[in-house]
């Protein structure tokens, strides 16, 4: 299965007060794992930058000014995320402003529910803790000691990060669907994958010496130790 982890910055709260989107960053995951592929473009937002948002991700007027307008990268960014799901903290913000953008460009909007909100798989999860992306990097140890400022790319890398935790892990099926995945499922969406008995039994590992030993161990328990009753 793939999915899209992403994050923007953007000129406010509201596109609909005429803020704008001014950086996306995106990282593809292949069974929940990271594939090495990622998005990121900075993006001229036609207009002034808010000091307060200048102070949040620190990208300014001078910097955006020679970037690319949206609808210049909107294909490009549709290409890219396909019809994957997206992960997203707090989905409802970004997606209200990617789709903002697209409608003004022309471009197809998101389904309602193309996203997966890892803010409130948080807040199901850890009911009445801190469930932002910082609160989170520190209940699951995650480094992000990189983020002195906001940056899209570097925040998906650290959300990405952090949905693998709150789902279970980096690698939560171990990896045993992934043939499943890449040549189609067989029977209506399971994986053939199976357990088989190896043809032979491998050899014990423990010596002479480790073996009488433990033989006396147990007999200085008497007849109820549960290893005679397993045995």
């Amino acid at each position: 299965m793939r999915e899209i982890v992403l994050d923007t910055e953007t000129t406010g709260f509201e596109p609909s007060e005429g803020h704008r989107i001014v950086e996306i960053g995106a990282v593809e995951l292949f069974n929940h794992m990271p594939t090495g592929r990622t998005y990121h473009q900075y993006i001229n937002p036609q207009r002034a930058m808010p000091r307060e948002a200048f102070e949040v991700h620190g990208l300014g007027d001078d910097f955006l000014r020679d970037k690319p307008v949206f609808k210049a990268i909107g294909q490009a960014f549709l290409d890219f995320i396909e019809d994957a799901p997206l992960v997203i903290h707090n989905a409802a913000f970004d997606v209200k402003f990617l789709n903002a953008e697209l409608g003004w460009a022309g471009f197809p909007t998101l389904r309602p529910d193309c996203a997966i909100d890892t803010l409130l798989i948080a807040r199901q999860k850890f009911p009445g803790a801190p469930a932002s992306l910082d609160a989170l990097c520190r209940r699951f140890g995650i480094d992000n000691s990189a983020r002195e400022k906001h940056g899209a790319l570097l925040d998906s890398e650290i959300l990405a990060e952090v949905y693998l935790e709150l789902i279970g892990g980096r690698q939560p099926d171990f990896g045993l669907n992934v043939s499943a995945a890449v040549s189609g499922p067989s029977d209506g969406g399971t994986s053939d994958w199976r357990a088989y008995p190896r043809p032979e039994r491998l050899p014990g590992r423990l010596t002479e010496t480790e073996t009488a030993a433990h033989e006396a161990f147990v007999q200085g328990l008497g007849g109820d130790a549960i290893w005679r009753k397993r045995a």
